[in-house]
């Protein structure tokens, strides 16, 4: 793999850890710990290159997105019955939801693929 494709390939992770990142946070504050432990080791399947690593790590990726709107519904719900402006919750919290899906989308590029193949 040339210098610039192990560039580009590390920029596309980015997304991915971070995102993994702030739902291990999500998880430890809801005390749901062993998740929170799962969400920061599996970033370390990017280190594997083979393609069920890929798949364990959007399919990972596209679950959270799912928590993340499961659970901004619920707050939303929370912040209507106690009469609270929610919006700005709600567009914070679908944005990480978008991004955390985003993440998993770039797990398919072409840089990624390329990686997986040449092992």
């Amino acid at each position: 793999m040339t210098e610039k494709k192990s560039r580009k390939y590390i920029w596309l992770m980015v997304p991915a850890i971070l995102s993994f990142l702030l739902l291990a946070a999500h998880f430890s504050r809801q005390d749901m710990n062993i998740l929170a432990v799962v969400s920061l080791l599996l970033p370390f399947l990017l280190l594997v290159r083979t393609k069920w690593a890929t798949f364990i790590l959007q399919l990972s990726l596209f679950a959270g997105s799912a928590e993340w709107v499961r659970s901004t519904l619920a707050y939303i719900r929370i912040r209507i019955s106690l009469e609270e402006d929610w919006l700005r919750l709600a567009i914070i919290l679908f944005s990480v939801a978008l991004i955390t899906f985003i993440s998993a989308m770039l797990l398919s590029s072409k840089a990624v693929r390329d990686r997986n193949r040449n092992n």
